[in-house]
């Protein structure tokens, strides 16, 4: 950032408009380092993370979708083919957060000026 700063090119910032003084180039810097140290830190977790089902014995946790998927087959099987029955039924057999994940999205009236 600083290379392109000493260069000839006239650099803007929409949130930052004098970067050419003492302190818009210390906070500049300073945002750079933030956002540099960020970037390894996503990249330590990422590769910690995918080391984990490398390791022997380790299973991962089953999707919501394979733990309902049986249930569902059997729901349809007796005849409920609606999301709200659905829902209801998986409701009663106690899953969790059954009507969040079986409820269709939902639609959202478009406002002017939102």
């Amino acid at each position: 950032m600083l290379t392109l700063l000493d260069s000839s090119v006239e650099a803007l910032f929409c949130d930052m408009p004098d970067v050419t003084s003492a302190i818009g180039r210390f906070i500049l810097t300073g945002l750079a380092n933030v956002a540099e140290l960020e970037a390894g830190l996503i990249s330590e977790r990422t590769k910690a993370d995918l080391a984990i089902p490398k390791q022997p014995g380790v299973r991962l946790a089953s999707t919501v979708a394979e733990t309902l998927e049986p249930i569902i087959r059997e729901l349809q099987r007796d005849g409920c083919s609606s999301f709200n029955g659905m829902a209801a039924e998986l409701k009663k057999r106690k899953c969790r957060n059954a009507e969040r994940r079986m409820a269709p999205p939902a639609r959202q009236a478009y406002r002017a000026g939102t």
